[in-house]
């Protein structure tokens, strides 16, 4: 058994950044934090005075390195996906579907169970978006796909018995029945996607709706009378709200307020990564149609935002750069708010003792340098 001990770098504990400790790594877990005198290792490594974080958790990803999850779910597409995401600091990650047909739903449930079983790096589980959703709030998703499950695709949906099971849904379409069966089934479920008022909303939320999926898009909006979805989300202090920081899908100002309205940790960042991160081309296809971000911003041939080519790094920076936010309390929102969201902060999303070895490090520049998955350092 090798122990590692990466030294010299600004390590963001939960007490804060601290330059005065080196993080041992033992058998893909972190051993400890010492004083770097007292670091008793068989290796060390100099990590240059640059930022360690816990790793980027996304639970939001539909594509990357050119593959969309929904054209190829099988285990090699998903091992595609993650590899596009590590070079950004993302070391867990949530393949996300888009509303599709049972037959590729269940196609997509049985890859994640493989992905994982076979150990492909970072892959927790899957987010099934849709397609249990609201046609006027369909973003990019074909409303001819969307349904009400019975109890059989219900089980089908949340057949995965090795791993996480998000399912995004519009609360006012779905039964409340069938809301807590989902949930007794072990699936998280999240409101998106939805023209719901703000009655229907907090239902939801008593029938078990745990968070609200990307804030402001594809959602009833706050307004005076009519609090709606993004009213509902703002006002419960318990359910958690993912976030897309690309200075595109949500005004700076929009996501300011959010984060006074919120308790702390209870905003946490999302991608809705599409194919082109991590990868040369910037177009890819969906339903049929070509898909092509330009300068940076994703839309179908409608116009309207499909996804994006944001990743989980670039998020981070924009939280320090278009929000003014600490870089800690930034690296939070990647990595230990989502893990508490998921449920598996007992094993990530923290540098603490015994936690796994999921790290990222930063340059000053706040870009990626190295990262690593269970303690085995991946190319940035």
């Amino acid at each position: 058994m090798t122990t590692v001990a990466l030294a010299n770098a600004r390590v963001l504990t939960d007490e804060g950044f601290r330059d005065d400790v080196a993080v041992l790594v033992e058998n893909g877990r972190i051993a400890g934090l010492v004083p770097p005198e007292h670091a008793d290792a068989d290796q060390g490594l100099d990590l240059d005075g640059g930022f360690l974080l816990p790793g980027f958790i996304d639970v939001q990803v539909n594509g990357g390195g050119g593959v969309l999850f929904n054209n190829d779910p099988t285990p090699e597409g998903i091992a595609a996906i993650g590899r596009a995401h590590i070079r950004f600091g993302t070391t867990a990650f949530l393949p996300t579907l888009i509303s599709d047909e049972a037959e590729v739903m269940e196609r997509a449930v049985r890859a994640a169970r493989q992905a994982i079983a076979i150990g492909v790096p970072g892959v927790l589980g899957i987010h099934l978006e849709g397609p249990y959703l609201a046609p006027a709030r369909k973003g990019t998703h074909d409303a001819g796909k969307f349904r009400v499950p019975d109890e059989a695709e219900v089980a089908m949906a949340t057949a995965l018995d090795n791993g996480i099971t998000l399912v995004t849904l519009a609360p006012e379409r779905v039964p409340l029945d069938t809301i807590r069966s989902l949930v007794r089934r072990g699936a998280i479920v999240c409101a998106g996607h939805t023209n719901g008022s703000y009655e229907e909303i907090r239902a939801g939320l008593d029938a078990g709706v745990r968070g609200f999926t990307h804030l402001y898009n594809a959602m009833s909006p706050l307004q005076g009378r009519e609090p709606g979805a993004v009213g509902a989300a703002l006002e419960d202090r318990d359910s958690w709200c993912g976030i897309i920081v690309d200075g595109v899908h949500v005004h700076p100002a929009s996501l300011r307020a959010a984060l006074a309205a919120k308790p702390r940790g209870k905003l946490f960042l999302v991608t809705d990564a599409m194919p082109m991160v991590g990868a040369d081309s910037p177009s890819f296809q969906l339903y049929g149609q070509t898909i092509t971000a330009v300068d940076g911003v994703v839309r179908n041939a409608e116009g309207a935002l499909a996804g994006s080519a944001l990743d989980m790094a670039t998020a981070v920076r924009n939280c320090v750069h278009l929000l003014g936010l600490p870089l800690a309390e930034a690296a939070r929102m990647a990595s230990t708010y989502p893990a508490q969201f998921l449920g598996v902060d007992d094993r990530m999303g923290r540098i603490a003792p015994g936690l796994r070895a999921d790290l990222v490090l930063l340059d000053d520049a706040l870009t990626v340098r190295r990262t690593w998955i269970g303690g085995v350092p991946v190319v940035a």
